[in-house]
């Protein structure tokens, strides 16, 4: 496998964990299990940190070299797992301020 194309599967990999977990801390705030929501972030972000990482090995690529349809599609994933992690911390905080039914 080239290069490129195992960095792009690295950040792909790992920013889908993270989605995963930020996802699941919404599940557990819901339920109100607010430690497991505040620990599947903190997993989350982890794992966010790890594709991040794998992000940064292409940024330090020359630039005139050609990323390709997969590292879009691996930059993309980053983007949405990031927005994944703002929404489930502003749910897990709308959970936390209502109040018992």
């Amino acid at each position: 496998m080239e290069d490129l194309e195992l960095i792009s599967f690295q950040i792909i990999s790992n920013v889908g964990a993270a989605r995963s977990s930020y996802i699941s801390a919404i599940q557990a705030a819901k339920a109100g299990n607010f430690s497991k929501a505040e620990r599947l972030v903190a997993e989350g972000e982890e794992s966010f940190l790890a594709g991040h990482n794998a992000h940064m090995k292409l940024l330090e690529r020359d630039p005139s070299e050609s990323m390709g349809l997969l590292v879009m599609h691996a930059e993309d994933q980053l983007m949405s797992a990031e927005g994944f992690k703002l929404i489930a911390q502003e749910f897990i905080d709308v959970y936390k301020a209502m109040p018992e039914k």
